[in-house]
């Protein structure tokens, strides 16, 4: 996590069961608890809160003391829906770089600021910064923007009557989608269509047994397809966007899946697997971070029984072979098309 804040958690992270048998994430905000943290809605706090969505850097604006985490990228944050209108006493926001998401988180922060409380935005100039100070002025703020390390930065006071918070809200809220066939949300890995990765990977999946897990899950896409096979006994999904988990719950409904909010490259107490599926991201805050893919190979190895199997699906051009190789006793290529490729590695 960029900068190091004082943050309270109000809503704890789901233990794993033991020997069970996870894009746009910002995975290193996974970490243990917050010392000090308190549980409950941050409106039944003493006083008025002050809130914090995803990481600002710290160089760039300041975070107060006990300021309550509500991104759904950090496991263990409180809920960003379940604010109480009007009670916040300030906001500080990483904006993320989807217009619909971005809009979204901005017109449920104001909606939950009380009149005149402190409102600072800041995203990277070529990821939703350069829009910003208009995105605020269209909800009735008056705006003040700088600009710095290639950031521009906003900041406002919740007028005393926003306009348009209503439409902002529908339009990034949880919905159903016919193209998918799943309840989805702007901002979960690729929730408007369907990811190609993800459909090259089902093509050469086999039916599979026992226990396993769906690293970094999304929207269950992989799951529904996994549970289809009877012979499965437990499946984990794991993934660190909290509205992916939501989603999914809704999206597989199997009483053999059981869901988890967390880092999957963190997740405790998953061993002895039979198999692993995956579609490991790497992008980390819009950037590319091989590593995020390689940390998750690493997690299915430790989390699999000898002999057990992982499937996964990369992009053709990430450098996946030299790490799978190197833990694995048998690698095999199962298909590659349209830029991506498909492994299939035993332990």
């Amino acid at each position: 996590m960029d900068g190091l804040y004082h943050v309270h958690v109000l809503r704890s992270q789901a233990p794993l069961a033991s020997g069970a048998g996870a894009q746009k994430r910002v995975a290193d905000a996974a970490s243990a608890p917050v010392a000090g943290a308190h549980r409950g809605s941050p409106s039944l706090a003493t006083g008025a809160t002050t809130c914090v969505y995803g990481a600002p850097p710290a160089a760039l604006a300041e975070v107060p003391a006990g300021a309550v985490q509500v991104s759904p990228l950090v496991p263990g944050a409180a809920d960003l829906e379940a604010l109480t209108p009007q009670s916040l006493a300030g906001a500080v926001v990483a904006a993320p770089p989807g217009t619909v998401e971005r809009r979204y988180v901005l017109a449920r922060l104001l909606a939950a600021l009380a009149p005149g409380a402190p409102l600072t935005v800041l995203a990277p100039k070529d990821k939703g910064g350069s829009r910003l100070k208009k995105e605020l002025e269209a909800f009735g703020c008056a705006v003040s923007e700088t600009g710095r390390q290639h950031q521009r930065i906003c900041q406002t006071r919740r007028p005393d009557a926003p306009a348009g918070l209503e439409a902002a809200i529908a339009a990034g809220a949880p919905r159903w989608s016919e193209e998918l066939g799943l309840w989805t949300q702007p901002g979960v890995f690729s929730w408007d269509r369907p990811d190609p990765g993800t459909r090259q990977l089902l093509a050469v999946l086999p039916p599979l047994a026992g226990q396993g897990a769906d690293l970094g899950c999304g929207l269950g896409v992989l799951a529904r397809a996994v549970l289809a096979a009877p012979a499965v006994t437990r499946l984990d999904l794991i993934d660190i966007d909290a509205r992916a988990i939501a989603a999914a719950r809704r999206n597989v409904e199997d009483p053999r899946a059981h869901f988890h909010w967390a880092d999957a490259r963190l997740a405790p107490e998953l061993a002895g697997l039979d198999f692993v599926v995956m579609n490991p991201p790497f992008h980390d805050r819009g950037l590319e971070d091989r590593e995020l893919g390689q940390g998750f190979i690493r997690r299915a190895h430790q989390v699999l029984r000898p002999s057990g199997v992982v499937f996964l699906v990369a992009n053709r051009h990430l450098p996946y072979e030299a790490v799978l190789n190197g833990l694995f006793s048998r690698v095999t290529a199962r298909g590659e098309a349209a830029g991506f490729k498909v492994y299939e590695a035993r332990r």
